[in-house]
């Protein structure tokens, strides 16, 4: 499923923001059902680019390995 371009154009705080008033919406139960379904979407798609954000910003993470004798260096962090 491609990304909704007003979403990819979100940075993560203000896609994390966007989300949370998703639930807060969803959790009141007030919204009618049909306007439930819809924001659920958005959610989905918003939940989608949030991890790939962070995703991103993993890899560019690196970590601290202690070498023989107790050096200490740094190489690229990998992920699964």
């Amino acid at each position: 499923m491609a990304e909704d371009p007003d979403i990819a154009a979100l940075t993560f705080e203000q896609a994390l923001a966007e989300l949370e008033k998703i639930v807060a919406e969803l959790e009141s139960g007030k919204a009618e059902l049909e306007r439930s379904v819809d924001v659920y979407r958005r959610g989905a798609l918003l939940k989608t680019h949030c991890e790939g954000k962070l995703r991103a910003a993993q890899l560019q993470v690196e970590k601290i390995i202690l070498g023989p004798g107790g050096a200490v260096g740094v190489e690229s962090a990998e992920f699964a």
